[in-house]
């Protein structure tokens, strides 16, 4: 086992890697910008490094002076988190080539993965459904490009092959829009992703989002640990997640979690990943893979018992797998919650000094956050600062408990989403189960509509 990891991240992630780590007797050695050298991780840690200014490129994308961090404080490994460098290959490679162990798959294993079109004919090759789609890359003769979508059928979403948080694709609903939709979204993936291959899909209508987590070894033991339902999303940001999705039959979850395991064992995996899929009318379609721990771990923890990230670092570290297929139990309902720095319902920004701050507590509640009285939120990051996560024996009871507990939430100087987490949690819709992609921002245009 490792003596001493570097955490390659910040926020509320960092928080908890640094706690798993010292559950486990690891030392750390935190990196910060200059706009968080106030942080409460910063002051917990065994040893701590700022790597530059408040900007990202300057600091948290500043690979460097990363690695250079690892070396002066003879650090073994490097977690990177979730966000920032964690889906990187050439950070990966970075990481190794100097001696560290990178705390994630392998570099080629994320470069497979990070290529949406190498990704989709991966998982084919394994078994896992895909959505219909153009058979890699869409070529570059217009003509030829309207023939692959005629077989595919309108709508269909044009996507950028590398890319990712809700950019680079575009819905074509008409033969007319496809050149101008192909040749839009060639232009901002190259801009944004350096790449410019787009590939097309079948646009579902009313899917939902639906994620399977996966834990793998060295060894090629490989795990699923159920799913989680993270359709609630604006801006292709999740907002809401729970575990297990509601509606899903334990059969239908043992059929593709073990296609999304066999996968891993095909393609040599290793470490946590995550299997996203839509869902529409009982049937999975794969669209990515995140090589990375996610946002929404705690779900999948509180309904396994399973600690993801200290499993995470056990298989960096080579250990095996305590655990075998059979031993996964999932039980009860887990929901988190995001709360986020900004106006609940028009979403913009709310940066500033909290001060005023109180965390719910009781039965069944976790709060991961880095937040406290007196924090400064800075304007330079994503706008979340924490997450509370809730448990029950049944979904039923996880609701009523993430109600009470953001009630009990106190967060002053600054604007939260917890008005409209609380919004969510009475209505109709989501607590029938019955709700899709689209159904949060339906909801949130509607709502600024009639209060415009």
């Amino acid at each position: 086992m490792f003596e001493k990891i570097l955490i390659a991240n910040r926020g509320e992630i960092a928080l908890r890697v640094q706690r798993a780590c010292r559950a486990m007797g690891i030392k750390t050695v935190i990196v910060y910008s200059e706009a968080d050298s106030e942080a409460k991780y910063v002051k917990l840690a065994d040893e701590s490094v700022c790597i530059g200014p408040a900007p990202v490129p300057q600091s948290y994308l500043n690979i460097p002076a990363i690695i250079s961090a690892a070396e002066v404080t003879d650090a073994e490994a490097i977690h990177p988190g979730y966000g920032f460098l964690s889906e990187n290959a050439d950070f990966a490679e970075r990481v190794e080539k100097s001696g560290f162990v990178f705390i994630g798959p392998r570099p080629e294993t994320i470069r497979l993965m990070g290529d949406k079109v190498s990704a989709k004919n991966a998982m084919k090759a394994a078994g896992v459904p895909c959505v219909p789609g153009s058979d890699g890359a869409l070529p570059e003769d217009i003509d030829a490009i309207k023939t692959v979508v005629r077989e595919i059928g309108y709508p269909v979403i044009i996507k950028a092959a590398g890319g990712g948080g809700g950019r680079g694709m575009r819905v074509v609903h008409t033969e007319a829009a496809l050149p101008n939709a192909v040749i839009m979204t060639r232009n901002e993936a190259q801009a944004a992703f350096g790449n410019p291959v787009v590939y097309a899909e079948k646009y579902l209508e009313n899917p939902r989002h639906i994620e399977f987590q996966l834990l793998v070894d060295e060894q090629g033991n490989a795990v699923h640990l159920g799913e989680r339902d993270c359709s609630l999303q604006r801006r292709h940001q999740k907002i809401l997640e729970e575990a297990p999705a509601p509606g899903i039959s334990e059969a239908l979850r043992n059929k593709i979690g073990e296609r999304c395991a066999e996968a891993c064992r095909q393609i040599r995996y290793r470490g946590v990943g995550t299997f996203e899929f839509l869902f529409e009318k009982n049937e999975f379609y794969f669209i990515e893979m995140n090589t990375r721990l996610q946002v929404e771990h705690p779900v999948t923890e509180a309904v396994t018992g399973i600690d993801l990230v200290q499993a995470q670092i056990n298989v960096a570290a080579g250990g095996a797998l305590p655990i075998k297929q059979k031993d996964v139990v999932i039980k009860g309902h887990a929901i988190e919650c995001r709360i986020n720095a900004e106006d609940a319902y028009k979403l913009t920004p709310s940066a500033g000094r909290i001060t005023q701050y109180h965390a719910p507590g009781g039965p069944g509640v976790r709060v991961d956050t880095h937040a406290y009285h007196n924090y400064m939120v800075p304007p330079f990051y994503d706008s979340m600062i924490g997450k509370i996560i809730t448990y029950g024996d049944t979904r039923e009871q996880a609701i009523a408990r993430m109600r009470i507990a953001l009630s009990e939430t106190v967060v002053q100087g600054i604007k939260t989403n917890i008005p409209l987490h609380l919004d969510l949690l009475t209505d109709a819709t989501f607590l029938n189960g019955q709700f899709s992609i689209h159904y949060l921002e339906q909801k949130l245009a509607l709502h600024n509509q009639q209060t415009d």
